[in-house]
């Protein structure tokens, strides 16, 4: 059964090279070989947080819809976990 998701993925840029652009379109090609069907990928851009928990000031915000079966998201969860780019991770189901 398909359902509609929306996922808010914190990444850690500092002291890596790469480039935001390339660390989503990583993250968006490893969300669609999970098997999930991207519909929105929304750069809220960088923030900082109101604490620094294990000695990051600030992370970039990302917020991605899609669609896609809980068996994929499960999948694609466990893969970001390794991700040392993604610092957290978030999602919760949309209504129709």
């Amino acid at each position: 059964m398909t359902r509609k998701y929306e996922a808010l993925i914190v990444l850690d840029t500092k002291g890596k090279e790469e480039t935001i652009d390339s660390l989503v379109s990583t993250i968006s090609k490893d969300m669609e070989k999970s098997g999930l069907k991207l519909e929105q990928i929304d750069n809220m851009g960088k923030r900082k947080f109101p604490f620094n928990p294990r000695h990051v000031e600030a992370g970039h915000f990302v917020k991605i819809q899609f669609n896609g079966e809980p068996a994929a998201l499960d999948s694609l969860r466990s893969k970001l976990r390794l991700n040392e780019n993604v610092y957290q991770q978030y999602y919760q189901k949309r209504c129709a």
